[in-house]
């Protein structure tokens, strides 16, 4: 009998004490006590148990818990005597920036400020505790009025002074979810006001602060050193490429068949493997998430429980908005082909309009890739790393979010794909209009849309979908060399009974076609010039049975022929 599966917890003396499903962690105690960084940065994707890592650090640490080790008895961290010994001994202060989510920098701040205050809440003894000075009661008053960025900025530093002088031993500061306030800010537009915040907080707290021992900081994203972390010389910076603790978030799969063999699932592994594996930190691979885990543990089924854990807005939104290329390097990963691109590490969120390897290193970093493999181009310098979807799990994300592009015209878009499907051109007209009317706009909505940009961003867009809506039916390849302009697509079908269809798309150039039926006649022209029917031929798909279609774009009006 498999032990209580206990979902969404993360109290680590609460999952103990009660006997839930555990994988022991505390190893990652002692490896980050011995490698003494004075400021750790570490970043994980979501649900991959830095909350309950960092919860079981405080629980360990904190004279809060002194004399209360037994939650460790049988766990690898209570094996030695000197972490007995060290467990409840140290000042710590704990917080948490996870539900700093706002839509504006106001707002933003204002939670901070909150979190800021509940933290002073748990420590309303010292200013009656004699050891505070005049100015320092007066700080601490401060803290609950009217709260400055001048006081807002030195508030974790003067807690420091104050529990430190308090407690005797400098303070150990863990920090959860750092970026989730700095995703926020670029996700709605006021990613510089946060940024001075946040670095003006962070270089008194980590920087400036003479009463840290030490510090760990958890999020999705390393942040650029230039963004918010100038002058933080002393960061020792954790990515999922580097080897230091690359088995302390995440279960390994011997972990993963353990618990399946105690839960009665063991002869399933294979499709969990499928599902849940993929994810690479440091040396080690088949690293699986654990929040999908402990459900399917739980509930015995497959499903998308990790992607359904948040609205991955910030991705859907680079995806959406982004260029030609990205949304047909994204048609490579969910056809299952790997892209290779150079990667930074280091997010600098207001580049992500602009540079288009820092989305590929943001979703990296979210897991929403994996990095197969990297190569040093010897002439160039450059390390081009082979980037793949993570697992099924994630490619059934991306399948659901593109559908959802289109869900406001749903109707309209699958009337088109069944007119399509039965050769009906006046109907997939009448169509495509409709939904062109309705997505143009969405697929170029980001801070510098240019109208010029609109058909190409579309019938990518549109591509897409018809490769998640149609790839059960069809293999569907596109021409990305031609470029703008002559971007063709190919439907090939996997039963004999279904046609294969050729889409060639075309803007109308008003200095080469009188009107946009020239242009569509040119685009049907331009399949004949160039034969993209004989690849189909060389397949075994008779010529009676292979349809084209010119698709002639001009503004929002579209025409087919």
């Amino acid at each position: 009998m498999g032990r209580t599966i206990g979902i969404g917890i993360q109290s680590f003396e609460k999952l103990v004490t009660n006997h839930c499903f555990y994988i022991d962690k505390t190893d990652f105690i002692r490896e980050w006590w011995e490698n003494q960084d004075e400021v750790t940065l570490i970043t994980r994707p979501r649900r991959f148990g830095k909350t309950l890592n960092m919860n079981m650090l405080e629980r360990f640490l904190s004279v809060e818990y002194q004399g209360q080790g037994e939650v460790f008895e049988g766990l690898s961290i209570w094996k030695e005597k000197k972490y007995q010994e060290l467990q409840g001994t140290c000042p710590v202060i704990f917080l948490s920036f996870a539900d700093v989510k706002a839509d504006t920098f106001a707002l933003a701040r204002e939670k901070i400020c909150m979190i800021i205050q509940k933290l002073y809440s748990r420590y309303d003894f010292l200013p009656d505790s004699g050891i505070l000075k005049e100015d320092e009661i007066r700080f601490f008053r401060k803290i609950f009025s009217e709260m400055t960025d001048s006081v807002a900025s030195c508030a974790l530093r003067e807690l420091s002074c104050c529990l430190s002088r308090y407690y005797g031993k400098k303070v150990i500061i863990l920090l959860d979810e750092y970026d989730t306030p700095l995703q926020e800010a670029w996700v709605y537009g006021y990613w510089q006001e946060m940024a001075e915040f946040v670095r003006s907080l962070f270089h008194s707290t980590f920087k400036t602060n003479p009463y840290l021992d030490r510090a760990v900081m958890t999020g999705i994203t390393r942040v650029s050193k230039e963004s918010i972390f100038s002058d933080l010389n002393n960061l020792e910076v954790v990515t999922t490429t580097s080897e230091k603790y690359e088995t302390c978030f995440g279960f390994t799969e011997g972990e993963v068949w353990t618990a399946l063999e105690e839960c009665g699932l063991y002869e399933e592994r294979q499709d969990v493997k499928d599902w849940y594996d993929g994810f690479v930190f440091g040396r080690s691979r088949d690293i699986y998430n654990p929040w999908s885990i402990i459900n399917y543990l739980d509930k015995g089924r497959l499903s998308t429980y990790w992607a359904n854990t948040s609205s991955n807005r910030l991705v859907d939104k680079l995806i959406r908005e982004g260029s030609a290329e990205i949304k047909s390097d994204m048609e490579l990963l969910l056809k299952g082909e790997d892209i290779h691109r150079e990667l930074d590490e280091q997010m600098v969120f207001d580049q992500l309009d602009e540079d288009e390897n820092a989305i590929w290193s943001l979703l990296l970093a979210s897991g929403y890739l994996k990095a197969e493999g990297h190569v040093l181009d010897r002439n160039t310098g450059e390390e081009l790393y082979q980037l793949a979807l993570t697992n099924k799990e994630v490619r059934i994300l991306f399948r659901k979010m593109i559908r959802k592009w289109f869900s406001g015209s749903k109707t309209v878009y699958n009337g088109f794909i069944k007119a399509l499907l039965h050769d009906d051109r006046k109907s997939m007209n009448v169509y495509i209009n409709k939904v062109a009317l309705s997505t143009f706009s969405y697929f170029d909505s980001g801070r510098r849309p240019s109208e010029d940009m609109e058909p190409e961003r579309f019938y990518h867009g549109f591509v897409l979908g018809l490769t998640v809506e149609l790839s059960d039916r069809y293999v569907i390849t596109s021409n990305r060399e031609s470029g703008f302009g002559r971007y063709d697509v190919m439907l090939e079908p996997r039963k004999k009974e279904d046609d294969a269809v050729i889409l060639e798309f075309k803007v109308r150039d008003p200095k080469e076609e009188k009107s946009l039926e020239d242009t569509a006649r040119e685009a049907l022209a331009q399949i004949r010039r160039q034969n993209y029917e004989a690849a189909l031929e060389d397949r075994g798909i008779s010529p009676e049975r292979i349809r084209k279609y010119g698709f002639a774009f001009e503004g929002k009006e579209v025409l087919i022929l």
